[in-house]
């Protein structure tokens, strides 16, 4: 169900309670109305997605949410965007996760992405404990969906082995993607540190 939120004003109270967070704001420390979170499996987007939303008091999208129905079966392409149409006419929310085939309908609403951008040797050890632990717990990821120790280590939809063949691959193309025409009306914010003690504001190299 699709729940709406009004814009949280800035009070003093709540821009302390921002301050975390205040590197992905507007150049006056105001934040943004509609955030997207981008980035591979282990990076930290849903954690950080989650906790700037929680923190603005904002919708949080989960388009994995509404990419997967029960039984791991993907939504058709036409009901995904209806789906993430509808959930993106709110006027904010943070949406975590990034799919190139609704690309154009993400960048319509979008006002500033977040690239978590860090380092292999950071996420792929983050990436195979997760796993490990919601493979032995067997955690229902989304409703139907449930995590498997043969379905992350073992399968050809491991995600982890996804992300270490892709690797070089999905990094390319968020660079691309981030300097492309296409991505010109965007504030691009990049995460490369293990926190957030390193945040960039995503700029094109000069032609």
């Amino acid at each position: 169900m699709v729940r709406w939120h009004p814009y949280r004003k800035p009070t003093t109270s709540f821009m302390n309670e921002f301050m975390d967070y205040a590197n992905f704001s507007r150049d006056d420390g105001i934040p943004y109305e509609r955030y997207l979170i981008a980035g591979g499996p282990g990076t930290g987007k849903s954690t950080l997605a989650r906790n700037l939303a929680d923190t603005l008091d904002y919708p949080l999208l989960d388009l994995d949410g509404y990419h997967w129905n029960p039984g791991w079966e993907m939504t058709p392409l036409e009901e995904f965007r209806r789906r993430i149409d509808q959930a993106m006419a709110q006027p904010t929310w943070v949406a975590d996760g990034f799919y190139s085939k609704i690309q154009e309908l993400l960048w319509r609403r979008t006002e500033a992405v977040i690239w978590m951008d860090r380092s292999f040797s950071v996420v792929i050890p983050r990436l195979v404990w997760r796993s490990l632990i919601q493979g032995i717990t067997r955690r229902e990821l989304w409703p139907g969906c449930r995590a498997s120790l043969r379905q992350s280590f073992f399968s050809r939809r491991s995600v982890i082995w996804w992300a270490i063949r892709s690797w070089e691959e999905r990094k390319k193309g968020y660079r691309e993607l981030f300097e492309s025409e296409e991505s010109q009306h965007l504030d691009i914010f990049r995460v490369t540190s293990p926190d957030l003690s390193e945040v960039t504001r995503f700029s094109p190299p000069a032609s």
